[in-house]
């Protein structure tokens, strides 16, 4: 990938969320340690040490680690959706009369192995509408919004047919939805196209979806050439071109002021509007991620075509509400005033089309610097030092033990040494403290499932891909010979992840 994943080595001056969190493994109340750096597991026993433990693990710094005050903390689970980097979504806006393509921000989606265990199955698809078909693997949703936009195209092209043909009568209706639901087909043939290309390149894509101003393809990685990104994002238009072409072909010979000569030129008229509109060269169309694409090339720089053409889009932005409304103002008759229903119609249309670019514009240049920042969270820096503890061991006794190592985490282990289960830091809190000599570390653990085995070398996309693929509290940290590391916290890499998303570039 040209701008994330990778591991690197941990930065001495880190200040991340781990620094902050409340300690697992000591009474509630004392004061968190301040850690500078990743420890790897350790006993804090001189008689028992981890499996694998490094030897140039530092020592833990400051006062011995506490409990976690926030009960809450259980319930810490992998950043969501909302807060990774989208897939490039290769967007194709469209209404009647305005047929309008795009293509959208990127998120990324990548499938990573784990050390000591098979990779981990994928979650499940939330969707994203109703699902019609899966070519080519990819599954398709039509979202709620396009019964929305296929009610007004019907309604305006039928306002149309009823000047062309009115012999149709209440028929026009019917012969426009049925447009409506062609024209969507082309859109999807366009999205095919993105997502032919992309597993052409290797990319996976995670669906297809047709929505209220068109379709998106989210391809779950970033194109890692600008010669890719360039004919990936081109193919859309070229083939809304062509299946133009296609219905001018079949138009020929068809009767002029007939049904299917007036359905044919709509659909011709249609996608040569969706091409011509999806080569504007700004962000988030197809267009955007060519010029993208040229500049990346030029510069050797991907965040540099994507400033430029960020800036195009916002551009194009307000050229087209400003063009669209002095159109719908110029045109504005005596039969059709400003102000009337028609020219409410285009205005809000123009705002609706603009506010998209805009945003989508907006979105892209966010996700491309945070895309810049993944590398910076590395399971290996944001790892806490654990201890080993059997079974049996209890709490106070574990407790002890982490205090006198410096650890922040317990790893419940067998009589071989061999990791079982973590205990759940937020767990320990439920715990008063005068009942701890009584409780077994065990019934606080969650068992270890291969998901929750992180490679302490995973970094950036992969790192975030493999903990949202086993949402857990916890992970075990491994090196790739499958030693002990430590554990990672999942709100440690939330917080940090929100720092790598504020931070400028």
């Amino acid at each position: 990938m040209d701008e994330s994943g990778g591991s690197g080595q941990p930065r001495s001056d880190r200040d991340d969320a781990a620094d902050h969190h409340a300690d697992p493994t000591a009474p509630a109340g004392a004061p968190a340690p301040h850690d500078d750096s990743a420890h790897p597991a350790d006993t804090g026993t001189p008689d028992r040490t981890a499996p694998g433990e490094p030897a140039h693990a530092p020592p833990a710094a400051g006062p011995g680690p506490t409990a976690p005050t926030d009960p809450a903390a259980e319930d810490h689970a992998p950043p969501a959706d909302t807060t990774r980097p989208a897939p490039p979504q290769h967007r194709t806006p469209a209404h009647a009369g305005e047929h309008r393509s795009g293509s959208g921000e990127h998120r990324t989606h990548a499938d990573a192995g784990i050390t000591g265990g098979p990779p981990p199955p994928k979650p499940k698809e939330s969707g994203g509408g109703l699902l019609v078909g899966r070519p080519f693997g990819v599954p398709v949703y039509v979202a709620p919004s396009w019964f929305l936009v296929a009610a007004l195209i019907t309604w305006v092209f039928g306002g149309q047919l009823d000047r062309v043909l009115p012999e149709l009568g209440a028929l026009r209706y019917l012969v426009a939805l049925f447009f409506a639901v062609a024209f969507y087909a082309s859109v999807l043939v366009h999205e095919l196209a993105h997502t032919v290309a992309a597993l052409r390149f290797k990319l996976p894509v995670r669906r297809i979806q047709l929505q209220f101003f068109g379709g998106v393809s989210e391809i779950e990685k970033e194109a890692e050439t600008p010669g890719r990104e360039f004919w990936l994002a081109f193919v859309g238009p070229l083939l809304s071109l062509a299946l133009g072409g296609v219905f001018y072909l079949a138009m020929l010979p068809v009767e002029p002021g007939t049904v299917p000569g007036v359905l044919l030129a709509g659909l011709m008229i249609s996608n040569l509007i969706v091409a011509a509109f999806n080569l504007l060269p700004g962000l988030p169309l197809d267009g955007g991620r060519m010029l993208r694409a040229v500049v990346w090339k030029i510069t050797g720089r991907p965040m540099s075509g994507t400033v430029a053409a960020v800036w195009v889009g916002r551009a194009l932005a307000v050229a087209v509400l400003v063009g669209m409304l002095t159109q719908t103002a110029t045109l504005s008759s005596g039969d059709q005033p400003l102000g009337g229903v028609g020219t409410v119609t285009d205005a809000l249309l123009a705002a609706i089309l603009a506010a998209i670019i805009w945003t989508g514009a907006g979105n892209s240049l966010r996700m491309a610097r945070l895309r810049e920042h993944l590398p910076e969270l590395q399971a290996r820096t944001l790892t806490r030092r654990a201890v080993p503890v059997e079974t049996r061991t209890p709490l106070s006794e574990a407790l002890r033990r982490a205090n006198a190592a410096g650890a922040r985490a317990l790893v419940v282990v067998d009589a071989d040494g061999h990791p079982l289960s973590l205990v759940r830091e937020a767990a320990i809190v439920g715990v008063p403290e005068h009942r701890r000599p009584w409780v077994a570390v065990s019934g606080l653990a969650q068992d270890l499932t291969d998901g929750m085995r992180v490679s302490a070398e995973l970094a950036g996309e992969e790192l975030l891909d493999v903990l949202r693929a086993t949402p857990a509290s916890e992970y075990l940290v491994v090196e790739e010979t499958g030693e002990i590391y430590g554990v990672l916290s999942a709100a440690d890499v939330e917080r940090a992840f929100v720092k790598a998303m504020a931070r400028p570039s």
